[in-house]
């Protein structure tokens, strides 16, 4: 038996689709409409975290934040491919075993070349 994808079988996803457009639309005019407007000088000005602004926003921040930010993601995705694994433990078998053997070597030789070059370094 061959499941053939139809366009008509897409109408659901469709119409969910236009129904949340249509729902986030009206309540954004509504909100805007009917909502009280009162633009007062304090309003307007900006802030964050209630606390007053000191300072040029656009100072350099040191690319090792960012580095350490990607590593995470990284190696937190790489960790992700672990899960299905764990869950068919019994079913893989010994090939399943070697497999992720060869999988967190290479996701530890990784780890090791990063803390080599001194990614994780905040000097």
């Amino acid at each position: 038996m061959e499941v053939h994808s139809l366009p008509v079988n897409y109408l659901p996803i469709i119409f969910q689709m236009i129904v949340a457009l249509a729902f986030v639309v009206v309540t954004m005019f509504f909100t805007h409409k009917l909502g009280p407007a009162r633009k007062t000088k304090d309003k307007l000005t900006t802030f964050e975290s209630g606390i007053e602004v000191i300072g040029n926003a656009r100072t350099p921040i040191s690319i090792k934040y960012f580095l350490v930010a990607i590593l995470f993601v990284l190696f937190d995705v790489e960790v992700i491919f672990m899960y299905p694994w764990a869950v068919n433990f019994k079913d893989l078998g010994q090939q399943g075993m070697i497999e992720m053997f060869i999988f967190m070597g290479t996701l530890l030789l990784g780890f090791i070349y990063v803390i080599k070059k001194g990614a994780l370094d905040w000097d």
